[in-house]
């Protein structure tokens, strides 16, 4: 075994064990494949929900196997994987592609998929064709939309055709130019109370679960209180259902990003820099391929 398989081999482990601690306490582990049912149950049971992001066959093989209740398939993928600087250059294409390659590689977690940017706004048929193109060409299990009341048409028309529908409110990451800034969402009471209207509008028009993203903490208990589906949170609190995080933020792969509600579980970037620096130093000092490395 080279040292640098070994390297990767051990990252894989600490990944596993980073998951592992992100989630000990969260997960059902009566559960063989995680449905939108157990999600409820869940929620139910006081049980809280255990959420990341993977976009590609690798890492979903390594968070569903540390036993991750649901996986996002998140249009963050523009930003940790294109390296655009919003959500919104990301097509359905591109979606679907990062999509199939997760469901490939789970075996139990929940895969939900969001419905990028200019795939849903304004035109209930346009989301509803969105919405089947991924469930017929990834294999995913549910989708994702951002938005309240200007949205329930559209949520209504997906969930009459069989597909479970996760909501998004509070800060919108694909409503960013209208909110011009990524500073916490709903402090004030106007904004709060439509929250809560939205929140429970998309309950009724049979969302099965609600991401509430950077909200006072407060308010986003509330909202998990007033609910009977489930919320996760992501800059709430701990007050709401589950918890989600992005994938390449939680291990320290992208490093320019440092919201407080982010947790590092390891620091990868400084750990690859390393490593690839020692496979330079090694293939320019001869020192790899050693005579056990080769045939």
């Amino acid at each position: 075994m080279t040292n640098l398989t070994f390297f990767f081999l051990l990252m894989g482990f600490f990944v596993v064990l980073s998951i592992n601690k992100f989630i000990k306490m969260s997960v059902n582990k009566q559960v063989k494949r995680v449905t939108t049912h157990t999600l409820q149950e869940m929620k139910q049971n006081n049980e809280k929900i255990a959420m990341l992001t993977a976009y590609d066959y690798s890492l979903a093989k390594l968070v569903d196997g540390a036993g991750i209740d649901v996986i996002l398939v998140g249009d963050s993928a523009s930003n940790v994987m294109a390296g655009h600087e919003t959500t919104l250059p990301i097509t359905l294409d591109q979606m679907i592609y990062h999509a199939s390659s997760v469901v490939r590689a789970i075996s139990r977690a929940l895969v939900v998929v969001d419905l990028p940017f200019g795939t849903y706004q304004g035109n209930s048929k346009i989301a509803l064709d969105s919405a089947i193109r991924i469930m017929k060409e990834s294999g995913a299990h549910a989708v994702k939309m951002e938005g309240g009341e200007e949205i329930i048409e559209s949520v209504k028309r997906i969930v009459s055709a069989g597909i479970p529908v996760m909501g998004h409110l509070g800060l919108m990451p694909q409503s960013i130019y209208k909110f011009g800034t990524y500073v916490v969402r709903a402090k004030e009471d106007e904004e709060a109370d439509k929250l809560k209207k939205d929140a429970l509008l998309l309950q009724e028009a049979g969302c099965f679960a609600l991401v509430l993203e950077k909200i006072p903490a407060k308010l986003a208990t509330k909202v998990s209180q007033l609910l009977h589906i489930p919320t996760i949170g992501i800059g709430a609190g701990s007050g709401t259902d589950g918890q989600v995080l992005v994938l390449h933020d939680m291990l320290g792969i992208t490093t320019e990003f440092s919201p407080r509600f982010l947790r590092r579980y390891l620091n990868l970037a400084d750990e690859i820099n390393n490593a690839v620096s020692q496979y330079i130093t090694d293939v320019k000092s001869l020192d790899f391929p050693n005579e056990k490395e080769q045939y």
